[in-house]
């Protein structure tokens, strides 16, 4: 090993710009760790571009710089993507006449750009400059914020109609304020193809910044840090979506011209945030990241290929690959250099039965948190009775943090006890073991359905149950496509103040709607007979009698918590699993898997189970179902719950299977990567 021959031509073409690096190659020597030809991977250098490198720069150029900027990259992807889509397709919907398929079909295609991508990307990203890629990522990312928000600026000013009456009327007069004009095609649908191209460069844009710029953290600091770093990368980048949420909330109570017009029509009146024609400014977040993103551009472009000191890294680190043979295998071929080697390099880490033990177990807990953070918020409104801005709100205070808390333990975790692969699998699975015994938090949140006239009870005895139309309102006219649920004195919930019977109403001090005059609603339950009600019906749902919020979100809290500390170990254990020239490549896979099996059917498995409970469906004005108003609350706990045990315990035993599965290379295979490709010079 060390014989001259072998270092003499590596000295000569070795590219390095630390001026400790030639002490530490001596040092190397010593340890008879040489030198060898595949130095010319780690190109070290300065920061800056070209001969300019000022020093004040070169501050920057250390692991702590780059996490800064990765970091930031991957807040302000989290922001568009995970957060002003989201909370702006409901909008976008409404401006641009589109159905709920096709505002799905807008959501899915980043998943589909990012997994017709992520495989080609991670492959040929590893052996190239890395850095760079990511100055593209947050070009991709950017220009696909800019794509998304352009229909705003050529479909025109907003014109909103007439507002629809939600009181008791003669029925011609209701049917002529709102009528079915399913045949009736818009103008402004073309716009989906505009959001889809959008959805699809933000996709091109995020797929190296989850496995090349994570394989960069894990090539810049020692093996003991990596998962620290990593971690606080990833707890990062969950802070985007929070971010978003609230960000564009706010900004959806900026009227969506910025300027509210002062008079349309003689027969329109000026719209507030609480009337139904009411949209919001989706597209000022849009435009703001836009600008944000490409400044990033900036810093990513000075990076060099290597931070210094990464050889000495790479040199000092002990491979834990599973031990197939893989390792010597694409040492020795020298695999990944080509195109034509993608599909054994793909062969291989599909081979791994320990990473795809982690895959699989990574995509069932994708899948069970994905419809979580989907569902969660209807969950919270529809078991505790709180409006859906209050319940984002909550699951929002609940997910974010206790997501990032997860991340940070879990990653400071393996970074202070130094665990080795085996350790670090079973420490995932010691975590999803309590998450599974959290999940019973679910039992805690059965609360009954508060009364529902026509759903769960009649209209004071007269009317059928599953029918909202009764002798008391059935000459009112009443629409099922308008839903304004109302509060009667009786304690009662009523579809709108149509369908309770109210003919007129008032507005108080603090805006709150007052219905009088109304037929349906009974007299008030009095408990201790000094209760005098001052109305017959008030705007919004009932106040529900469950007190078991608190509680539920407490647990909830710390379930979430051991989720996510399984995050950050399963891509530290997937780095060291598979071979070093692969690990951008089986981040690349997992991703893939991650998709397809996790977060694009989560969402929906969730939708679909708890659709299944639904009690209550919107009929529009031509007669086609809609969302679900109204659910059967104990049907759907149990449902949840269910769904949650299985993918928690499916997640447990695929774990369980990668430490059974995992064989640790001999000692005197256990070589550092450049140990490994001297070695393999040898053979060759």
């Amino acid at each position: 090993i060390e014989n001259a021959a072998f270092e003499t031509p590596s000295l000569g073409r070795q590219r390095s710009w630390s001026p400790a690096r030639s002490g530490a190659n001596a040092r190397a020597r010593g340890r008879a760790r040489s030198p060898s030809p595949s130095d010319l991977d780690f190109e070290e250098g300065p920061c800056g571009w070209g001969g300019w490198t000022p020093e004040a720069l070169q501050l920057c150029n250390n692991p702590e710089g780059y996490l800064a900027v990765y970091s930031l990259l991957a807040t302000f992807q989290g922001i568009v993507v995970n957060g002003l889509v989201n909370i702006s397709i409901s909008t976008i919907e409404k401006r641009y006449e589109l159905n709920s398929s096709l505002a799905g079909l807008i959501s899915a295609s980043y998943d589909i750009s990012f997994c017709m991508l992520s495989l080609f990307v991670s492959f040929f990203g590893e052996r190239g400059h890395k850095p760079r890629w990511l100055a593209f990522s947050a070009f991709m990312l950017g220009l696909g914020s800019l794509v998304f928000c352009l229909p705003h600026f050529s479909v025109g000013k907003y014109h909103y109609g007439a507002k629809p009456e939600d009181t008791c009327q003669a029925p011609e007069a209701m049917s002529a304020n709102v009528t079915c004009n399913a045949s009736t095609k818009s103008s402004h649908h073309k716009y989906m193809y505009v959001f889809i191209l959008g959805q699809l460069l933000l996709g091109v844009g995020g797929t190296p910044l989850y496995t090349l710029g994570t394989a960069f953290i894990d090539d810049s600091v020692p093996k003991h840090k990596s998962s620290l770093y990593i971690g606080i990368a990833y707890a990062m980048s969950l802070l985007g979506p929070a971010i978003g949420y609230v960000a564009g909330g706010q900004l959806l109570n900026v009227y969506i011209d910025i300027q509210i017009p002062e008079r349309q029509d003689t027969t329109y009146t000026k719209v507030d945030q609480d009337d139904p024609r009411w949209l919001g400014a989706w597209w000022i977040g849009f435009l703001a990241c836009f600008f944000a993103i490409w400044l990033l551009i900036i810093p990513f472009s000075m990076f060099p290929k290597h931070l210094p000191g990464t050889a000495k890294i790479q040199a000092e680190k002990i491979s834990e690959t599973h031990d197939d043979g893989s390792e010597a295998l694409v040492h020795i071929k020298n695999i990944g250099k080509n195109f034509k080697d993608f599909p054994i390099s793909l062969l291989i880490l599909l081979r791994n039965p320990v990473l795809m033990c982690l895959i699989i177990a990574s995509s069932s807990e994708a899948l069970v948190t994905t419809g979580f953070a989907t569902f969660l918020p209807k969950f919270i409104e529809n078991q505790f009775g709180k409006t859906s801005s209050f319940s984002a709100t909550l699951g929002g205070l609940v997910l974010v943090p206790a997501a990032v808390l997860g991340q940070v333990i879990s990653g400071t975790l393996v970074s202070k006890c130094k665990m080795n692969l085996r350790s670090i699998i079973k420490f995932m699975i010691s975590t999803c073991s309590v998450a599974l015994l959290l999940n019973t938090v679910f039992l805690f949140a059965k609360c009954r359905n508060e009364p529902f006239a026509g759903v769960s009870e009649t209209y004071n005895g007269t009317g059928t149950l599953h029918n909202l139309t009764a002798p008391c309102n059935a000459n009112c006219g009443c629409l099922r496509s308008m839903y304004y649920p109302v509060c009667g004195r009786d304690r009662v919930q009523y579809f709108s103040p149509c369908f309770a019977g109210c003919k007129s109403y008032l507005v108080d001090s603090n805006m709150t709607k007052i219905y009088q005059n109304c037929s349906c609603i009974g007299e008030p339950k009095r408990e201790n007979g000094s209760e005098d009600f001052l109305f017959e019906a008030i705007s919004g749902k009932c106040p529900t009698q469950c007190k078991f919020l608190p509680l539920f979100l407490t647990i909830f809290f710390f379930a979430v918590v051991f989720t996510f500390m399984a995050v950050t170990p399963t891509t530290v254990a997937i780095l060291r699993c598979v071979p070093h020239k692969q690990r951008s490549f089986a981040l690349g896979v997992q991703l893939v898997f991650l998709r397809l099996l996790g977060t694009i059917p989560g969402p929906i498995l969730f939708g679909v189970s708890i659709d299944s409970s639904c009690t209550l469906w919107d009929i529009d004005e031509c007669e086609t179902k809609g969302a679900c108003w109204v659910y059967d609350n104990e049907r759907v706990v149990y449902l949840l719950m269910g769904m949650s045990a299985a993918c928690k315990i499916i997640t447990i035993i695929f774990v369980v299977l990668a430490v059974y599965f995992y064989k640790p290379p001999p000692l005197n295979k256990a070589l550092s990567p450049k140990d490994a490709e001297m070695v393999s010079a040898v053979h060759t």
